[in-house]
């Protein structure tokens, strides 16, 4: 074995692999690791250090019971929602009783749904799967799951610093999550994963575009903040928080990945 790596042929097949392995090729997929890893992982550590400060600073200043609330108190009590009735006995007799909806329970409760995080995953999953069947992009493809993931760690790790706790006495049809209340999960999703959605619209010049791309963009997840807040779920600047950060994450993903 030694005698056979000695003579010219092996030493040659030695020396081509070490070219091929070194060449231009592999130069730029190597560039390409680095600028992801700088562009993901070190903004991604920024990210969650602001977005745990600002948290911070906030129950600082306001308290577990900000003056933010009372806007949403007073509309819950304008529609006749009253602190406890989303309780589980509070449900089961609302329900019995068969009295009808008003208008915004009627049209928050599927978003509140749609935007929950087993939904989150089955959409952000469809998505990746669609795109790659549409484009064949290998980058395209795996860009909404990419977009979720930078904006799922960035939201756990900063909601694990802040320990917020949910909005006092208001309405809240659903129970909520044990995580913290700052930033709001569901809106950062929401916001991430349509964002880039409407990023992938305009890379691939898909039809329809410039009318589909706001409503991705802004509709869709504004509608998500508003239920969270609406629900009860979230303070305002909760979902104020949680935009920031989907809009960052889909921003991230597409210099890094969509905009080459």
């Amino acid at each position: 074995m030694a005698q056979s790596l000695r003579t010219p042929g092996a030493l040659g097949v030695i020396a081509e692999l070490a070219r091929h392995r070194s060449g231009p090729a592999a130069r730029r997929h190597e560039a390409v690791r680095v600028a992801l890893l700088r562009a993901v992982v070190l903004s991604g550590l920024g990210a969650i250090a602001v977005l745990a400060a600002a948290g911070r600073v906030i129950r600082l200043l306001d308290g577990d019971d900000p003056r933010e609330d009372r806007a949403v108190r007073a509309l819950q009590d304008a529609l006749g929602h009253r602190p406890g009735d989303g309780d589980a006995v509070g449900a089961t007799a609302s329900a019995q009783s068969g009295e009808p909806r008003e208008m915004l329970d009627v049209l928050t409760a599927p978003l509140s749904w749609y935007s929950g995080v087993p939904q989150t995953i089955a959409n952000g999953a469809i998505w990746c799967g669609a795109t790659w069947l549409l484009t064949r992009d290998r980058r395209s493809a795996i860009a909404p799951a990419t977009a979720l993931a930078l904006e799922t760690t960035c939201f756990v790790a900063s909601a694990a610093l802040v320990r917020r706790p949910r909005p006092d006495r208001v309405w809240r049809p659903e129970q909520p999550h044990a995580t913290s209340s700052f930033p709001s999960g569901h809106t950062a999703a929401a916001f991430a994963l349509h964002g880039t959605l409407a990023d992938l619209l305009d890379r691939h010049g898909a039809r329809g575009a410039r009318l589909l791309g706001p409503i991705l963009r802004y509709g869709i997840p504004g509608a998500i903040a508003f239920s969270r807040v609406y629900r009860g779920q979230h303070h305002i600047s909760d979902t104020v928080a949680g935009v920031a950060l989907g809009v960052w994450s889909a921003g991230v993903v597409r210099r890094a990945m969509l905009s080459s």
